[in-house]
């Protein structure tokens, strides 16, 4: 896929509907995926799925065949539905931005076009906004997309937060096996974002994190000396960014290999973003995992 047809993030930022926003990345994202090299990555496996040794025959779909000289098995709707949950946090961390884009409104927009892509898809969608308790809760449904994208629209920052108390109620409250997507900056001990996640992937849940920083939380570029405060406790620190650059620098990166290796050794696909990358990448990583999470099921 070309990287001209991304959307910046801070230019989407400019348009004041949120579903405006949803369509306007969906749909440039489908027709950008037919006309690239990873059609077999296409939104036709919400309708079809590759052939296996096995498969009746007479489902085999040949247009899709003449077009792209691969084998792929129709499924109909009741075979392909599936209940996909955001799992968005909201916690005060989530405000910070060095660039003009909070990771929260990306997290905002991100949630906002997995979900709609999600009901493109025939699935049924909700929501689970969280900080350190579970702030709004949207069941997933074919009909409820309106309300996840309004409830999307209107959250707010307030608390500092924690994971593993409403996650825990989260496995409680899901009666059947899901996609969820965790879209969070993670500000919390890779052991305890484990844990918690972990209840819900043993439940047999498909789980999808989505680690959203800032680009300064990696980089630290600054050069001023200041006092720094911790958006969740309102701790402040005076701070020589000059002397701490590079220990923070190799300490952030031990935290994020950390957090990579423990979830995916627990079966969790972990996928990083800076509030700079356009949302488009997202929805391709959302899409190739989805994808193979329908081969091995």
């Amino acid at each position: 896929m070309k990287t001209s047809q991304f959307l910046d993030p801070k230019v989407l930022a400019r348009i004041d509907s949120l579903d405006l926003l949803a369509r306007t990345v969906v749909d440039g994202f489908i027709n950008g995926l037919h006309h690239s090299p990873y059609f077999g990555l296409s939104v036709d496996f919400a309708e079809h799925r590759p052939y296996m040794p096995g498969d009746d025959i007479r489902r085999v779909d040949w247009r899709v065949f003449g077009r792209t000289d691969r084998f792929y098995v129709k499924e109909y709707e009741a075979d392909t539905n599936a209940n996909f949950l955001v799992l968005l946090d909201i916690s005060r961390s989530m405000d910070y931005s060095s660039n003009g884009l909070s990771k929260l409104d990306y997290g905002r927009y991100l949630a906002a076009c997995l979900s709609y892509f999600s009901r493109q898809q025939r699935d049924r969608v909700g929501i689970v906004i969280f900080d350190q308790d579970i702030v709004d809760y949207v069941p997933a449904s074919a009909k409820h997309l309106d309300i996840v994208l309004h409830k999307i629209d209107t959250l707010d920052s307030r608390r500092s937060g924690k994971f593993e108390e409403p996650l825990l109620k989260v496995a409680e409250i899901l009666r059947r096996r899901s996609i969820l997507v965790l879209i969070s900056d993670l500000y919390e001990d890779p052991a305890r974002v484990v844990k918690a996640l972990s209840r819900l992937r043993h439940r047999g849940n498909d789980i999808i994190v989505f680690h959203v920083l800032d680009p300064a939380e990696i980089e630290f570029p600054f050069a001023e000396a200041a006092h720094f405060e911790d958006l969740e406790s309102g701790e402040r620190i005076p701070v020589v960014p000059e002397t701490l650059r590079e220990q923070y620098r190799s300490l952030m990166g031990e935290h994020l290999d950390t957090l990579s290796q423990r979830l995916v050794a627990n079966g969790i696909d972990y996928c990083r973003f800076v509030t700079s990358k356009p949302l488009d990448y997202a929805l391709f990583e959302y899409l190739s995992r989805r994808e193979r999470m329908s081969r091995v099921r």
